[in-house]
């Protein structure tokens, strides 16, 4: 059974989904699934693999279903922390383990670091963090380039600017810059301008996010197992590399899961990876106390 509530705060209206019973049935924490740019649609066949777990999802605010009231358009990993943190409380189960996805990592980063206990475990799946790439002004270039493309062509381009860049095997070289923006129809999708700049993906209104930089100290001190992620598939690619120099960062190599970027998913956006595998193995890592 799934329950959809909504947590009104002054800045946001945040609407969250629990799959399962609160307390939960097994004893253990919630376990809360959660995302950034993607909501909680993005978890639907990830969570169909815990059946014998409260599971609980919510879209950022000013993503699918939440609310903005705050009267801005940006998503800063700071704030989204702090509704996370709000949803916690207002769940009133004590403690979470967490699995967060690329932005959402990064939120997770920012609320461990925060509200050290709120979570007893976090799988952060490839933080998208630039600070701690050894070419981190390249890939603030790189990222440059991708939301120009956007603001002078549209969605299309950008989104394949974006691929470019995601894709990229390695360090963000001149080789990379010399190669120019892509065509959309390169990658299947249609050339012409949608007419839209707001893309929380391809605008500069995520930039806190992929420009957060983690408290390493905050992290270590919390009594949180963290676990840095990364997909099999997603080796040499820009999220791979964040995710790898962050788990260096706390001391820790990047745990090896299935598949890529969006290896949980099914077929919610039409790019299924292997969430079966992933599920098993998000299952194990949450299981393991070492």
């Amino acid at each position: 059974m799934t329950t959809t509530h909504v947590l009104e705060t002054a800045e946001a209206d945040i609407v969250y989904d629990v799959r399962g019973p609160l307390p939960t049935a097994d004893g253990r924490p919630p376990l809360f699934m959660i995302g950034q740019p993607m909501d909680a649609t993005g978890f639907a066949t990830l969570a169909s693999y815990f059946p014998d777990r409260t599971v609980v999802t919510y879209d950022p605010r000013g993503l699918g279903r939440s609310r903005r009231k705050d009267g801005r358009v940006d998503h800063d990993p700071t704030v989204q922390a702090g509704d996370v943190h709000a949803v916690i409380e207002a769940l009133g189960a004590g403690p979470v383990e967490m699995f967060a996805s690329s932005g959402g990592a990064v939120t997770a980063l920012a609320l461990v670091a925060a509200h050290p206990d709120d979570v007893t475990v976090l799988v952060a799946h490839e933080p998208p963090i630039i600070p701690v790439l050894p070419d981190a002004v390249a890939a603030e270039r790189a990222r440059d380039g991708v939301r120009a493309v956007y603001e002078a062509k549209g969605s299309n381009a950008g989104m394949a600017a974006f691929i470019a860049m995601t894709s990229w095997q390695g360090e963000f070289t001149e080789a990379y810059f010399a190669q120019g923006a892509p065509d959309p129809a390169a990658f299947g999708m249609p050339t012409e301008d949608d007419g839209r700049r707001d893309d929380p993906l391809l605008s500069d209104r995520s930039w806190a996010v992929s420009s957060y930089r983690p408290d390493v100290e905050a992290l270590a001190a919390a009594p949180t197992r963290v676990v840095i992620a990364v997909g099999e598939e997603s080796a040499g690619t820009f999220t791979a590399r964040t995710a790898v120099a962050t788990a260096e960062l706390l001391g820790q190599r990047a745990t090896v899961f299935p598949s890529n970027h969006g290896g949980f998913l099914g077929d919610e956006f039409g790019y299924p990876g292997q969430p079966e595998a992933f599920a098993r193995k998000l299952r194990e890592v949450l299981e393991n106390d070492d």
